[in-house]
């Protein structure tokens, strides 16, 4: 696996803010917004966080998004992802490039506006139409000014998070999982000159057995990861939130906890047993100390037992090559 590969899947390390499992567009509050033609809703409050790393959370079952920056909620939205026979794959990407006008190169010129792109072979956000239901080729469809106010706060990096579970969000929790500080067989890497600044992201794999750190999508760090027992399945993302707990941190016992929320990505994602995630890892110190001292509010950590160099129809979705 290369640099260059594990660079285009996206940025933090641990958990969120809590999701609701039902639609929130029955009961609209003053801070929801319509399109011309008052649908769909959605709602968009960049004054609750106005700086830090911004990470773009899509619900699939629920057609929703959602926005969090610096691990705040800031906006939500109805959306419209792939109809059946191009559905919209589950995944943790990495805003990959931006256009404000795009044209489709594979369905008819189609306009794309506000395109930010999540694949080289065609899979993006960007603004669409919104009939209430699954209706584009894979992409995912936005309200045109929600469309607009979003392609404004993020950046190439970003990370986007889509889920295809309709288990509900976790609580907010310490530490996501307990690692045993260990040397391994081989030694870890951190190069932050690589990307001096960006959205962190760290990617726990079971597979590959690694665990790897993003900044700005370029690999800062990777160290290896002894696992003993592996009741793990399924995806899960945590984004790291605001303040630290009281406790100390179970992985750097000198500094306290932080405090994450939790997304499963996929059905299976739901049955993972953390409490044995937690007896079964250990990773060098030294690394871990390092990881803790990158991860802001809004970094993400991405848990899984899929391999970081996963294909197309797994569900790590590594972007690949630009096309010519």
């Amino acid at each position: 696996m290369t640099h260059q590969s594990i660079a285009a899947i996206g940025s933090s390390w641990l958990a969120l803010l809590a999701i609701p499992t039902c639609l929130f567009f029955s009961n609209p509050s003053p801070a929801l917004a319509s399109e011309p033609d008052q649908t769909p809703l959605y709602e968009w409050q960049p004054q609750l966080a106005p700086e830090g790393p911004v990470t773009i959370v899509v619900r699939i079952p629920q057609q929703t998004a959602y926005v969090y920056r610096n691990g705040v909620r800031i906006g939500r939205s109805h959306v419209s992802t792939g109809r059946p026979g191009y559905q919209t794959p589950a995944g943790v990407f990495a805003i990959l490039e931006k256009q404000r006008e795009h044209y489709s190169n594979l369905y008819d010129d189609a306009p794309m506006p506000y395109m930010q792109r999540l694949t080289w072979n065609g899979f993006a956000l960007h603004a669409g139409s919104l009939p209430g239901y699954p209706a584009s080729h894979g992409c995912i469809r936005l309200p045109y000014s929600f469309a607009e106010k979003l392609f404004a706060i993020t950046s190439k990096g970003t990370t986007v998070i889509v889920s295809d579970t309709t288990a509900p969000a976790a609580a907010a929790i310490g530490d996501p999982f307990r690692m045993a500080p260990v040397v391994g067989d081989r030694a870890a890497e951190w190069h932050p000159e690589r990307s001096a600044v960006g959205p962190v992201a760290v990617i726990l794999s079971l597979s590959d057995r690694e665990l790897v750190v993003l900044r700005n999508s370029l690999e800062i760090g990777r160290a290896p990861v002894a696992v003993f027992a592996n009741a793990w399945r399924g995806t899960h993302a945590y984004v790291r939130l605001p303040g630290d707990s009281i406790l100390p941190s179970s992985i750097v016992p000198d500094r306290p906890a932080l405090k994450w929320l939790e997304i499963p990505l996929t059905p299976d994602a739901a049955s993972a047993n953390l409490n044995v995630l937690a007896e079964s890892l250990q990773v060098d110190t030294g690394f871990a100390a390092q990881a803790y001292d990158v991860l802001a509010p809004g970094s993400t950590l991405i848990v899984t037992d899929e391999p970081i160099s996963a294909g197309p129809d797994t569900t790590l979705i590594l972007a690949g090559t630009p096309m010519p």
